[in-house]
């Protein structure tokens, strides 16, 4: 049932567009280190760029182990399952790369995506590879509605906690590797 597709044809982005949720997988260069996979779904947060670019906005989180990955070796997959009543499983593998809050790039790439004070980088992904497999044993489920709380969260926090909270929180990986360690330490 899978195929391989030449890139993100129509019907593929327009499934890709549809689906309330996808996931991407990461993991560091060698045999030690932890694979990370990550649930994304934040309305608005991801973007068909063209027919082998993707993009998302990387919103601060507990962890930050996406970008040490990326920065690390590049390598990503980001999967989007249908839940709906036609199974589906798309996968995009690509290299990935951050543009971070501070680079001079980052404001051109946020333009896609509506503002949010959580954001911390775009990730960009090249994609090499486009994949469908059938979604046979996914389940039907149906969505309620968005999570209203990373947003709010960041915003009661303001501009100086959410700094604070990323130096804290996301500087390095589990593995002790460099992740988004951008923003100016004080103190």
């Amino acid at each position: 049932m899978g195929k391989v597709h030449e890139a993100i044809d129509g019907r593929v982005r327009d499934f890709v567009e549809r689906q309330s949720v996808f996931f991407v997988a990461t993991a560091p260069s060698g045999d030690d280190g932890h694979v990370n996979v990550s649930p994304k779904g934040l309305a608005d947060t991801f973007c068909v760029v063209d027919e082998r670019t993707v993009a998302y906005l990387d919103l601060t989180a507990s962890g930050a182990e996406t970008i040490a990955h990326l920065r690390q070796n590049g390598r990503i997959t980001v999967m989007f399952c249908s839940f709906e009543r036609t199974p589906n499983i798309v996968r995009l593998h690509g290299r990935g790369r951050v543009v971070g809050l501070y680079d001079d790039d980052f404001a051109e790439w946020a333009s896609r995506f509506p503002e949010n004070p959580a954001a911390r980088a775009v990730i960009v992904v090249d994609v090499e590879r486009v994949s469908d497999s059938c979604g046979y044993s996914l389940p039907l489920m149906s969505l309620d509605g968005e999570r209203d709380l990373l947003t709010p969260n960041m915003e009661r926090r303001g501009a100086d906690g959410v700094v604070a909270y990323r130096v804290e929180k996301n500087r390095t990986s589990i593995d002790g590797l460099p992740a988004f360690d951008d923003d100016p330490v004080r103190g």
